[in-house]
C-alpha cells in the first residue's frame, strides 16, 4: 500500500481512538456524579471537541514521518473532582478508563486480525488493522505516563502519599510541557519505552490467544 494511504488510515484510525479515549474520560466522570463534561459537549464522537493540536495531530504526524511508535493524546475532559463519587478513587478510575478503552479496541482488533491473517499485511485492510492494533496500544501505554495531566498520574494520586500528592498538584500546571519537552528532546528514549510497552502487550495478546 502507497505512503498516502497508510497516512490516510493513520490519520482516521488516530481520529476514532482519541475520541473513544476521550468519551471513555467523560461517561465514567457522569457516571460518578460529573456532568461537567457532559455540559461543555464532550461526551461526543465529535473529534473536533476533543482534539488538541500538538497532542491529537503534530505529535503522532511527526511520530509517523520519524518510524516511531505512534501515541498522543487529545484535550483532557473536564472533570469537577467535588462531584465526583469515591473521592480521589473515583478520579482514578476516570483516568485509567481512557487506557484501557484504547486496550480493549486494541484486543478486539488484534483477534479480529489474528484470525483473518490481516496483522501486519500490506494491503489497505491489513493497515486498517495494524494501524487500529498498534495506535491504540501507544496510545493507552502513553496515558498511563504518571506525570499530570496524563491518566497514569491520575491512578498515582489515589495510592501515592501525601508528600507525593502535594508535587504531583505543583507539576497539574505545567506537567504536559515536561511531556513535550521529553517527546522533543528525548524522541528515541521515548519511542524505545513506548516500543517496549506496545511489544509487551502483543506478546500478551499473542499468549491470550
Amino acid at each position: 500500500m502507497n505512503h498516502f494511504w497508510l497516512l490516510v488510515v493513520v490519520f482516521i484510525v488516530v481520529l476514532l481512538s482519541m475520541v473513544l479515549h476521550e468519551l471513555a474520560h467523560g461517561l465514567v466522570a457522569y457516571w460518578l456524579g460529573d456532568g461537567t463534561a457532559k455540559r461543555e459537549g464532550r461526551l461526543t464522537l465529535n473529534p473536533v471537541k476533543h482534539l488538541d493540536p500538538f497532542l491529537s495531530v503534530i505529535l503522532p504526524f511527526f511520530l509517523f514521518i520519524s518510524g516511531g511508535p505512534i501515541f498522543g493524546g487529545a484535550k483532557p475532559v473536564p472533570i469537577n473532582t467535588r462531584s465526583l463519587k469515591h473521592g480521589v478513587w473515583g478520579m482514578a478510575l476516570v483516568g485509567i478508563a481512557g487506557p484501557l478503552t484504547n486496550f480493549l479496541v486494541a484486543f478486539v482488533m488484534f483477534l479480529i486480525s489474528h484470525f483473518t491473517g490481516l496483522f501486519g499485511v500490506n494491503t489497505f485492510w491489513g493497515a486498517v488493522m495494524t494501524q487500529s492494533v498498534l495506535i491504540n496500544l501507544g496510545f493507552g501505554i502513553f496515558n498511563l505516563i504518571p506525570i499530570p495531566p496524563l491518566d497514569g498520574s491520575r491512578v498515582l494520586y489515589a495510592i501515592a502519599p501525601d508528600g507525593v500528592r502535594e508535587v504531583m498538584e505543583k507539576m497539574e500546571a505545567y506537567g504536559i510541557w515536561i511531556v513535550m519537552l521529553l517527546v522533543i528532546l528525548a524522541p528515541s528514549l521515548v519511542s524505545n519505552i513506548m516500543g517496549a510497552g506496545i511489544n509487551a502487550m502483543l506478546n500478551l495478546f499473542q499468549l491470550i490467544v
